[in-house]
């Protein structure tokens, strides 16, 4: 169970943050105390209620306990307490973007203002507006955000970007750090404390969103071409408006990370952040080989997410699989089930270039937190993340 108390801390002020009003932010903090009361006090309830409830109805009918947690499911579904967590959890995923947009809407014209106005920019921006967005993205609002990674309201709109860099800060209770970058933090301390002598001379972030976890690698690899692509103009517009306050320098574009238009072998180091599990079946497949083409000989890509379902008691897993039906996240489910090395097979790095890996949280606060459990409604209090990936032979 997480801790108690909750301190997140302020999420750090840079020049195009939407910055809330006294009331917008207390709205705000609203909801993350109350996502963080469901976590840490509501939720551990679901398990009270699936062994002294459910499982033992289910034995006394079936002879045995469910195989799987697609059985606690089936199971866990009628039950009243669960229902009531999980109507209790979505709500507060609703007003957590509404919270935010409310104060991005209120100062939209000046936040447009200084997103498209980037005086000598230090990186790029290029963007295609005729790329079509995939159906995996486009077909639901993944995790509930109102219009998307890639949804506008007006020309040249980052209005999505805004909204994304402060609700994921609330998501996570504040505990990815005040720059909601734990992920790309912690992806390269793995780097850097498992190969020093790697020394990427071109970085592509994949599905880079805002550029939260894109940013750690300007600070960590200083010599390196650093590159982001994402599908959502609004995210990249704003993705290099903030990486111009904050003085990296990062080469953003808007493309497909199944078939990008990068020459072979141009990257040393390709790095995604929780973007495998926003992805179907068939393109995660497509990005893999695309990533094996992309990378120069003795390169490496690694994806960040959170710990696969085979890690975990099939409860565990159950709790985490909220997500996939109720969080509008469909492939999350079947991305927590992938094979590294079956992966690495079929795209041509080989079955024994895989590998995997539990990495600590950059974030000693967070970092604590390695004996709890990611659950539904606690995305940041896992305290670890899990590192998969392939080196391409020299």
């Amino acid at each position: 169970m997480a801790t108690s108390t909750l301190n997140p801390g302020k999420q750090l002020e840079h020049g195009i943050l939407a910055m809330p009003t006294s009331e917008e932010e207390s709205r705000q903090l609203f909801v993350t105390s109350l996502k963080f009361h469901l976590a840490t006090k509501v939720a551990p309830g679901n398990k009270l209620a699936y062994e002294q409830r459910a499982l033992p109805a289910f034995v006394k009918e079936r002879g045995s306990e469910p195989a799987n947690r697609h059985e606690i499911r089936h199971l866990m579904d009628n039950d009243p307490y669960f229902r009531m967590w999980g109507a209790m959890q979505r709500t507060s995923q609703e007003m957590m973007w509404h919270s935010v947009q409310l104060s991005v809407e209120r100062q939209n014209a000046d936040i447009q203002n200084r997103g498209n106005t980037v005086a000598a920019p230090l990186g790029s921006l290029t963007l295609h507006p005729e790329m079509p967005v995939p159906a995996y993205v486009s077909a639901v609002d993944i995790h509930c955000m109102p219009g998307n990674y890639h949804g506008e309201y007006q020309p040249d709109d980052l209005a999505n970007g805004a909204v994304y860099d402060r609700a994921v800060w609330l998501y996570v209770m504040g505990r990815m750090g005040p720059l909601n970058d734990d992920m790309g933090q912690s992806l390269s301390s793995y780097l850097q404390q498992h190969r020093p002598d790697f020394k990427p001379r071109r970085i592509l972030d994949m599905g880079c969103g805002v550029g939260h976890s894109t940013l750690p690698y300007a600070d960590k690899f200083p010599e390196a071409e650093l590159h982001g692509i994402d599908v959502g103009a609004p995210m990249l517009r704003y993705a290099h408006a903030r990486a111009e306050s904050l003085g990296k320098r990062v080469h953003y574009s808007q493309q497909n990370a199944e078939k990008t238009d990068f020459p072979d072998g141009h990257f040393d180091l390709i790095v995604s952040h929780i973007l495998v599990h926003e992805t179907s079946h068939k393109a995660i497949r497509n990005i893999m080989k695309e990533a094996y083409r992309l990378l120069a000989p003795g390169g490496l890509l690694v994806h960040l997410e959170t710990p696969p379902y085979g890690a975990m008691s099939e409860f565990d897993a159950f709790l985490l699989d909220w997500d996939t039906r109720n969080n509008n996240e469909p492939f999350w489910g079947g991305s927590h089930e992938l094979d590294p090395v079956e992966l690495a097979e079929i795209s041509g790095f080989g079955a024994d270039a895989a590998f995997e890996h539990l990495q600590p949280s950059a974030f000693e606060e967070a970092a604590q937190r390695r004996t709890q459990k990611f659950q539904a409604g606690d995305f940041g209090g896992g305290g670890a993340w899990y590192l998969w990936g392939a080196e391409k032979k020299a």
